[in-house]
């Protein structure tokens, strides 16, 4: 059985990464805004938490965490191939992106994550 990490990040998949998420404190902010006016709308907010805290855990292994940043990145991003403006369609691709980030590294998610996640989805 593989964990879906068979091959690695190329080098310019990684300086990208890198440059996106370079101002770590920066990003949370970024990622929280727009998590905090988004959340009500979107019916992945919880796993966009669940994925932030698995991320941020010093004993998640360190290629799941650049894949659930790279992934959050996406979300935080201001340029998306479909704008998060437009009804029903604006998320649809970030939805995209964050499941399959998630289903890649699914087993790394743990449950104290997710409740981690619903304690702070209540205080949105």
């Amino acid at each position: 059985m593989t964990d879906g990490f068979t091959s690695r990040f190329s080098p310019e998949e990684m300086a990208e990464i890198r440059k996106s998420l370079r101002d770590e404190a920066r990003f949370g902010a970024e990622f929280f805004g727009r998590l905090k006016r988004v959340a009500r709308r979107i019916p992945f907010a919880e796993d966009l938490l669940a994925a932030w805290i698995c991320a941020r855990d010093p004993a998640t292994p360190r290629r799941v965490r650049m894949t659930l940043l790279a992934a959050l990145g996406y979300f935080v991003l201001p340029l998306d191939a479909l704008p998060d403006i437009m009804p029903l369609l604006g998320f649809t691709d970030d939805a995209a992106v964050i499941a399959a980030a998630l289903a890649a590294v699914a087993s790394s998610i743990t449950p104290a994550h997710r409740d981690k996640a619903k304690q702070a989805m209540a205080e949105l």
